[in-house]
């Protein structure tokens, strides 16, 4: 692989970004976005400058496996950026407590609330890309059925 993935978790009023290594083997926090009118413009030119190939971005689901108001705005979300980017593949990736698993490593690593609160979003987005990456190591390079391809 040459070119990086960028994982996102979307969220109403911030937006954690992850990015991966160019081997595709390890995510890394890397940014937390604004919600707001021109965060497509901003991950277009991250997309851009980080030469990213591939988005996955969260999809928050319902432990039952159903899907909830806020998978609606992901979806709506990963349309929007499907729009505004339609030479990048972009998948979106089953994101169950994916923020509960950042909180529990934000306070391993001693963090208290206040200061995760920064990172919180970018941890998760992390956790998110890492485990679609290791799907892939598992899978080949098959896509998961929880996968969805705008």
């Amino acid at each position: 692989m040459n070119t990086r993935l960028l994982g996102i978790d979307h969220g109403e009023n911030r937006i954690g970004l992850a990015i991966s290594d160019q081997l595709g083997s390890f995510a890394h926090p890397y940014r937390t976005l604004q919600a707001g009118v021109h965060v497509i413009d901003q991950i277009r030119t991250i997309v851009r400058n980080e030469q990213i190939g591939k988005i996955v971005i969260g999809l928050p689901k319902n432990m039952d496996g159903t899907l909830g108001l806020s998978a609606a705005k992901a979806k709506s979300f990963s349309e929007r950026l499907a729009q505004a980017i339609p030479d990048i593949t972009i998948l979106l990736w089953d994101e169950r407590l994916t923020t509960l698993e950042a909180q529990r490593v934000l306070h391993t690593a001693g963090k208290n609330t206040r200061q995760s609160k920064k990172m919180i979003d970018q941890v998760a987005a992390q956790i998110l890309l890492q485990n679609y990456m290791d799907s892939l190591q598992y899978d080949g390079s098959r896509t998961s059925e929880t996968d969805r391809r705008i």
